[in-house]
């Protein structure tokens, strides 16, 4: 069998990881929740909670990937006891994988789109309706849509072909330190602004009475979900990366730096929104129009917005295209395990299969959009969002979880030991009882949670 490709350095490992976790929920997602639920006191429930959900299940998931050397498609052949069925699972790690991207690659295109939009000025000089308006037209024009869908794809899937070191590594490097210099530049630009101080504080100081108004219980498990849901766990999109890496480090550490990396873009995310909402009037809770909406009028009134709103968007493309790489090169490893295809085949492949897939979400916002599956103002990417987000992300964490810590699967000693190779930080050893009994306990509760809000509230 012809060697697995290996990272050519730490620091690959961890900004790739990272990468792949940081997308569109830390800087899109996790700021508007946080308005929602009232600023500082939920970011703290945040952080409590990807503490105690997301890094445990993300050490199982890296431990998986080095101890078998596979992705997703092949590691539960490799490592489960004879005679047991978790191998199953690996169907639905990569229908997690595929679904994803058929949504997740329109969103990439809307984040490219409205750089070239910020850049050329098509919102300079607009009201307000008609910003607004920009993002209708466009969601109704399945030409433009589809365009800039393809590009996102091409573009992923022309770094994913270079290879591993070479392609992924080296190029998704260079995106994540520009990214993260990006975000510190907007950062200073925002807290600059007048009035700026209202939104640092509606941000940054715990508010339980403004969390209790909106709501308690939801809060609470608004925070868990985020947590949980913005590592992308539970469909071995992470695990991949650990089958890339060598044994000199032990995984919680590593873990621990990616999470800390991932929390990083959200909170600055934070710090570059809420500070120019609050400079400008404008309401910080909305949803997609956050984004789509309420900034590009905040770039219009600020003096140099066309710059800034064409650097807000080169990140948020980044964001994007830095999940989109990770979640591909997983997407084509499981053609190589499965079917010992080349790199270039599994590439042209999946390339075309997935601009077919992709389809769908975009057409569902407008040739297709009396197709409503969860009512009125639905659409195909609720419905593609919802049997990741809701079904395969928790149910495929349990089975990682399950597959670590039960004598029926893996196991917990051989967990351990896989965890705990190299230097660094250990798993905590006391953390057995809790992560055998507690912690599933917890994902199925998410898991029971999300339909409870999408069909009982």
């Amino acid at each position: 069998m012809k060697e697995r490709e290996k990272f050519s350095s730490r620091l690959g490992f961890i900004l790739i990881s990272a990468g792949c976790a940081i997308g569109i929920g830390n800087v899109w997602r996790f700021p508007y929740i946080t308005g929602q639920y009232g600023g500082a006191a939920f970011v703290l429930l945040y952080l409590l909670f990807l503490i105690i959900l997301g890094l445990p299940i993300m050490v199982m998931e890296f431990a998986v990937g080095r101890a078998s050397r596979r992705s997703a498609a092949k590691s539960f052949h490799v490592l489960e006891p004879k005679g047991t069925r978790w191998h199953l699972y690996s169907y639905g790690a990569m229908l997690g994988n595929y679904l994803l991207m058929m949504f997740y690659t329109t969103v990439g295109g809307w984040m490219l789109a409205y750089f070239f939009k910020m850049a050329d000025g098509t919102f300079t000089g607009l009201e307000p309706d008609a910003v607004g308006n920009v993002f209708g037209e466009m969601l109704q024009s399945p030409g433009e849509m589809t365009f800039w869908m393809v590009v996102v794809t091409v573009l992923g899937f022309g770094i994913c072909s270079m290879g591993l070191q070479k392609g992924v590594e080296r190029i998704t490097k260079v995106m994540m330190v520009c990214l993260l210099s990006i975000m510190v530049v907007l950062c200073i630009k925002s807290l600059t602004l007048p009035n700026a101080v209202e939104g640092l504080r509606f941000y940054l100081l715990p508010d339980f009475e403004r969390l209790k108004q909106n709501g308690l219980a939801q809060g609470i498990y608004a925070a868990m979900g985020q947590a949980f849901f913005t590592l992308s766990l539970g469909i071995g999109a992470l695990a991949i990366f650990g089958s890339y890496i060598d044994k000199n480090r032990r995984l919680t550490g590593e873990a621990i730096q990616i999470a800390v990396l991932d929390t990083f873009v959200a909170l600055m995310a934070g710090l570059i929104i809420f500070p120019a909402c609050f400079s400008f009037g404008v309401d910080q809770s909305q949803g997609v129009g956050l984004v789509f909406v309420t900034l590009p009028n905040v770039f219009n009134q600020m003096a140099g917005g066309r710059f800034w709103g064409a650097l807000f968007f080169i990140f948020m493309t980044f964001a994007a295209l830095s999940t989109i790489i990770a979640v591909f090169e997983n997407i084509l490893s499981f053609a190589m395990d499965l079917w010992g295809w080349s790199r270039k085949k599994a590439v042209i492949i999946n390339g075309i299969a997935l601009l077919l897939l992709s389809m769908p979400c975009v057409l569902g916002f407008n040739v297709w959009s009396g197709f409503q599956p969860f009512g009125a103002g639905s659409n195909i990417q609720d419905l593609e969002d919802f049997i990741i987000s809701n079904n395969l992300l928790p149910l495929g964490s349990l089975v990682y979880l399950l597959f670590c810590v039960s004598r029926y699967g893996w196991g917990w000693d051989k967990f351990i030991k896989e965890a705990d190779t190299g230097e660094g930080i250990r798993f905590p050893k006391w953390s057995r009882a809790y992560v055998t009994y507690v912690l599933p306990l917890i994902v199925i509760l998410i898991f029971i949670m999300g339909y409870y809000d999408k069909f009982f509230k």
